[in-house]
């Protein structure tokens, strides 16, 4: 099967329920946005000669455009390559160059940047905002090409501990299970009539869409572009049965903000991609009520691993209330998950082990990676790296997301990227990243730095540099330097020992 069907489906039967909207402007119902989908992937497989299976990269801000070309390329058979705007133009170049990319949409701020990238495969970037990408819309409509259910939709790119970004394929079924998790486990209560798109739609929240489609949902994208906690208070109150995607940094900005407004019309949020913290759950539910559902998942198994809904987070007089709120809740109901140790032991309640997980949403692999895919899938089971434990009720509670990985604001910064970009410093000869403890962001980078030939540390020329060379968001907010590295017989960087010399330094 193909998800555009969906799309299709909305269309049809639903042709007036609004599809888009910016701000409280409604852009296009759904009939008129099946229309210009059909029409689009005609310019695809026409305009530029794309076959079933072509790769086609997205590099956009949040923004209208964005969802007609994602079902545009299903509709064609191709295959989506959702991009964070907010990647360094190195990223970029490897993203589209390792994806094979033949075709690029962008937004105007961007594509000056992706047209100077060079790539064996890519044809053309079109700027969305330009007349080139309208006449697309001049073509005639395509009818929707079959697709088997194993066949790769969108190429997901996440970070790892090698370094290099790895594409996680996901097909037609893992995103069509994912979306059925939505309605059984996060969002259980209908109406589903509005979902609001604060964070960036290339991850969760564009997710998160493709469930909204099949309800036929205004997908509502701010006027500002992005999160702006004033707006997200009004637009709460203009649009019905609102529901939003959110990182808990995000959640907690929220909360903090003195906005006194009637949030009758909101109907959930959704917090994942980190830690939401006790307190800040207590305080959105004092202040929405039981509006708040969490879900645990990774590029891999796309939001769909464990969930904890909001019947859930409502449920005061449980005795152990607190401490289910402080976990991520139980398996979804389209995969399995376990705990295991080393040896792929399945361990007990209460034994903490790897979190392992296996079904229909989980990828079929890492795109042209075999190594990287035999290390994550073995024996069919999906392989986290993050740590956790069991309650006797089924309940998980993570300890680690990994044991490095930072989480900053919901966005995974892996410690490896950013090192391999600072021992690029001529004055750096060895660097090792953590995460430190923020209130409000989470984690901050945090480097700790070995400088060439006992050299002075010049902490705005590495921070320049890295300015340079990685995405602002993923480089240390805070620098060391040592005269060496704790490390192991073996000459491994013992990060444990920074971490217990970090917090001695507090």
């Amino acid at each position: 099967m193909n998800v555009a069907i969906f799309m299709k489906r909305s269309g049809s039967s639903f042709p007036d329920n609004p599809a888009i909207a910016k701000g409280m402007t409604v852009l296009k119902t759904y009939g008129e946005l099946a229309q210009r989908v059909s029409q689009l992937a005609f310019a695809l497989t026409n305009s530029f000669n794309l076959q079933p299976g072509d790769r086609v990269a997205l590099t956009m801000n949040n923004c209208p455009e964005y969802f007609e070309v994602v079902y545009a390329c299903w509709h064609a058979g191709l295959v989506t390559v959702p991009i964070n705007s907010k990647l360094h133009k190195n990223e970029f170049a490897y993203i589209l160059e390792d994806s094979q990319a033949k075709l690029c949409f962008s937004s105007y701020a961007l594509i000056d940047t992706i047209a100077s990238l060079t790539s064996e495969t890519l044809r053309a970037a079109v700027d969305v905002s330009s007349q080139e990408y309208g006449r697309l819309f001049k073509s005639d409509k395509l009818s929707m090409v079959s697709c088997k259910s194993s066949d790769p939709a969108w190429l997901f790119y996440t970070s790892g501990t090698t370094g290099k970004p790895k594409g996680a394929v996901l097909s037609h079924r893992n995103l069509l299970a994912s979306s059925l998790c939505y309605f059984s486990d996060v969002d259980q209560e209908s109406p589903w009539r509005t979902i609001l798109h604060p964070a960036p739609v290339s991850h969760g929240s564009g997710f998160y869409a493709l469930a909204h489609v099949m309800r036929a949902s205004c997908q509502v994208f701010p006027e500002s572009g992005g999160f702006n906690v004033d707006e997200i208070y009004h637009l709460i109150q203009f649009w019905p049965a609102t529901v939003f995607f959110a990182a808990p940094t995000m959640v907690k900005r929220i909360l903090d903000h003195p906005y006194d407004t009637d949030t009758n019309n909101l109907k959930t949020i959704i917090y994942g991609g980190g830690p939401m913290y006790l307190e800040d759950c207590l305080k959105g539910l004092e202040r929405f009520g039981p509006k708040l559902a969490q879900l645990y998942g990774q590029g891999e198994s796309p939001m769909t691993i464990t969930a904890l809904s909001s019947r859930i987070h409502a449920d005061k007089d449980h005795p152990r209330w607190h401490e289910r709120l402080s976990s991520v809740g139980t398996p979804q109901s389209m995969v399995e998950v376990k705990v295991a140790d080393s040896d792929g032991i399945w361990l007990p309640a209460g034994e903490v082990g790897e979190v392992i997980v296996r079904g229909e949403s989980v990828m079929s692999g890492y795109w042209r990676n075999p190594n990287a895919t035999r290390e994550a899938l073995r024996n069919g089971w999906l392989h986290t790296g993050d740590s956790g434990y069991f309650d006797d009720d089924g309940f998980l509670t993570l300890k680690d997301r990994s044991k490095d990985v930072i989480v900053s604001g919901g966005t995974n910064i892996y410690p490896r990227e950013v090192e391999e970009v600072l021992i690029k410093h001529p004055d750096v000869e060895e660097a090792a990243i953590i995460g430190r403890f923020d209130r409000e962001w989470g984690e901050v980078v945090v480097a700790y730095i070995v400088t060439s030939t006992n050299k002075n540390m010049d902490e705005k020329s590495i921070d320049n540099f890295c300015v340079d060379n990685i995405a602002r968001f993923k480089r240390p907010k805070f620098y060391h330097k040592v005269d060496s590295l704790p490390k192991n017989n073996y000459g491994k960087v013992l990060k444990t020992k920074l971490r217990d010399m970090e917090r001695n330094s507090d």
